[in-house]
């Protein structure tokens, strides 16, 4: 990735947190990373956690941001979350995966995507 794209990732992240943190969200981790991969943004309220995907382009030229995260990522996804799980002993009643698709500043958030 070139530093253009990491900066545009990084940006989409920032962007991300906020959404949650404006609709109630604590952040728990940002950038977690385990020999398997990393997990963009691991959020909670009350005991609902939930594992962020953020997906972020300057335009939709080439199709949705979110169209990227097929069932391979999904699959790895899914695998970092119990790795991550597998590093705390809290409770969370309700666990879901969300996408986030950033186009510009246009946050649109996918809840439960998978």
């Amino acid at each position: 990735m070139t530093f253009g794209g990491i900066a545009l990732g990084a940006r989409g992240e920032r962007l991300a947190a906020q959404w949650y943190r404006a609709n109630g969200y604590q952040l728990v981790a940002r950038n977690w990373t385990c020999p398997i991969g990393e997990l963009d943004l691991i959020v909670r309220r009350g005991d609902e956690l939930v594992f962020v995907e953020v997906k972020t382009r300057g335009s939709d030229r080439y199709g949705l941001p979110s169209e990227a995260v097929g069932i391979a990522k999904q699959r790895k996804l899914r695998a970092l979350a119990s790795a991550w799980l597998s590093t705390t002993t809290e409770y969370f009643a309700e666990i879901r995966f969300d996408v986030v698709s950033i186009i510009g500043n246009d946050v649109s958030v996918i809840q439960a995507a998978f």
